[in-house]
Order: C-alpha cells, then sequence, then structure tokens
C-alpha cells in the first residue's frame, strides 16, 4: 500500500535525523515547496570543525532536552535545512521529528512556510506554537 505524503515525509524526517550527532536528541526536518518537492534536510550537529558530540561530548551533552542551550554546539535540524535550502521563499511545510524551539522558530517565520508538521513536543514549544498561530500559520501535531 501507497503511504501518503504525510507519512512519507514524516518517515523521511526520521530517516534524516539518524544523522544527528547530538548525544541529547537526533531531531530531523525536511522541508518541502507547494508542489511536495523536497527542497533541503538538515539534522542536529555541531558545526564545521566542531567534534560530533556523540564523539566529544559538548558542555550541554548531559543536561535535560531543551536546557542549556547556549552551552550546547549544536545548530538545530531547522537551521540547518533552511542553510541548506536554495530559496526559502519556496517553503510552504516543514517536516519535523521534534517540534521547534522558539530560535528555530523565528527562523522558519521569516520563510515562506506556512506549515509546521511534528511527531515530539518539545521543552517549550508552547511559545513557538502561540507565535506561530499569532502570524496566521498552521502548526500541526501528527500523531503516530
Amino acid at each position: 500500500m501507497r503511504k501518503s505524503k504525510l507519512q512519507y515525509f514524516i518517515d523521511l524526517a526520521k530517516l534524516v535525523s539518524s544523522r544527528a550527532s547530538c548525544s541529547r536528541r537526533q531531531v530531523g526536518c525536511v522541508l518541502v515547496d507547494e508542489h511536495d518537492h523536497v527542497l533541503s534536510t538538515g539534522y542536529n550537529g555541531p558545526p564545521k570543525g566542531i567534534p560530533n558530540c556523540t564523539d566529544k561530548p559538548c558542555a550541554g551533552a548531559h543536561l535535560p532536552s531543551g536546557q542549556g542551550l547556549d552551552v550546547c554546539q549544536a545548530v538545530h535540524a531547522e537551521m540547518n535545512a533552511v542553510i541548506q535550502c536554495k530559496d526559502v521563499h519556496a517553503i510552504t511545510k516543514a517536516y519535523v521529528t521534534t517540534a521547534p524551539c522558539l530560535h528555530c522558530l523565528k527562523v522558519l517565520a521569516n520563510t515562506s512556510c506556512q506549515e509546521i508538521l511534528f511527531v515530539d513536543d518539545y521543552p517549550g514549544s508552547e511559545r513557538s506554537k502561540d507565535m506561530w498561530e499569532m502570524i496566521g500559520r498552521k502548526w500541526t501535531r501528527v500523531i503516530q
């Protein structure tokens, strides 16, 4: 049986997350356009030249998820996906394994993305949801 587009893109985001090198959480993001074509993908991990947290844990490695982001070296999946996207004004949807933090939400808000679809909550994502909906965009939790 053929998967729905929703399930396909969520599964793809989960596959992308398998490349993440953060020891706290593995997150994947898939950005698509109005034709449901993949524009880019991203996963969380340190910037180029910094050792992977799975090899050499950063200062935030043992903190609870959502805390100590200022000492965590990881670039979040959503930010990596936006960085890799050739046309941020073509983005219509972001499929993410985990709800975006407020920092990633603000980055996505400055693209043409109209809907964020995610599987797992993230600590503090209520603020992200409120801001996203305040600018008239759709926030969708995908129940698996």
